[in-house]
């Protein structure tokens, strides 16, 4: 059965294993309809009693999911509590975490910012290897990370790794996320369709009651306290704030965030003359 509810697509493959598509042209923005969206497919999992794994997907081979949406399409998402008792954005990512099906990104495209904690919040992250721009570049838009991600990242690459990725403001390509640990594995493009559908498939195979148990533990060991994603979402909000930050976003938007396509592929490679003017910043847009 196929159920469609923008801006994603829930496919239930079989009772065991379902796929998520995120198909909102587009970039695949990261705003509050996405995130209501996403609340609405959690629930359906809290509420099924065969399901195993869930694996999210995009229909649009160029982007999985862009970024946070800067131009305030975002809602009530960092106020309004979601009910593992966190601000929706952290509750969204918290409780796909902790739910007892396992999950899977199955990336192409560009994932930034937020769009990275949503995968980092994702149990397992494949990756094409000729098509996957992941990071974190935040502070190079004036802020930090907000949604978990330097609270994830030092679990999975190590500390000097993920104070590169979040200092750095820059894309990783698929090989290098892949050595770091920033995800499972990059594979060659047409094979990565196939990996994760045979993972799934199996996953889903095994007892959901061992699957689940398998989950919880892992869990206990290896996830960042509640405390602290909310005083970094907190501290996110009042980055957001900050004169900068505002200078650093209305530049980006001025230059063509969130409208322009080839901009939007490569934006953080310009983060570090975002703040420049005139003919020399529109010839470094243009290269």
């Amino acid at each position: 059965m196929t159920e469609s509810a923008t801006p994603l697509r829930l496919i239930e493959e079989t009772p065991g294993y379902w796929r998520v598509v995120f198909d909102y042209p587009p970039f695949n923005m990261l705003d509050a309809a996405v995130f209501q969206a996403l609340q609405q497919v959690l629930a359906r999992m809290d509420g099924s009693q065969s399901l195993r794994v869930v694996v999210f997907e995009s229909a649009n081979p160029d982007f999985y999911l862009a970024h946070f949406d800067l131009t305030g399409k975002t809602g009530n998402i960092t106020t309004s509590v979601g009910p593992s008792g966190l601000p929706i954005l952290a509750d969204t990512f918290v409780r796909l975490t902790r739910s007892p099906v396992a999950s899977i990104a199955k990336i192409r495209g560009c994932v930034r910012g937020a769009s990275s904690e949503f995968v980092l919040a994702c149990d397992m992250r494949f990756a094409s290897r000729e098509n996957t721009s992941l990071g974190q570049p935040e502070v190079g838009v004036g802020v930090h990370p907000g949604g978990g991600g330097t609270e994830r990242l030092p679990h999975l690459v190590g500390r000097g790794r993920a104070l590169e990725i979040v200092l750095g403001a820059n894309d990783f390509d698929g090989e290098t996320a892949e050595r770091y640990g920033y995800i499972n594995r990059s594979i060659p493009d047409a094979e990565l369709d196939g990996f994760v559908d045979t993972l799934a498939r199996r996953i889903a195979s095994f007892d959901r009651r061992a699957v689940a148990a398998a989950k919880n533990l892992v869990n206990q060991v290896s996830l960042p306290s509640a405390d602290r994603l909310l005083d970094a979402l907190n501290s996110f909000q009042t980055a957001l704030t900050w004169t900068e930050a505002q200078q650093r976003i209305e530049a980006l938007l001025r230059r063509g965030l969130q409208e322009d396509r080839e901009f939007e592929r490569r934006w953080p490679s310009v983060l570090g003359s975002v703040l420049e003017s005139g003919p020399a910043a529109s010839r470094r847009d243009r290269q």
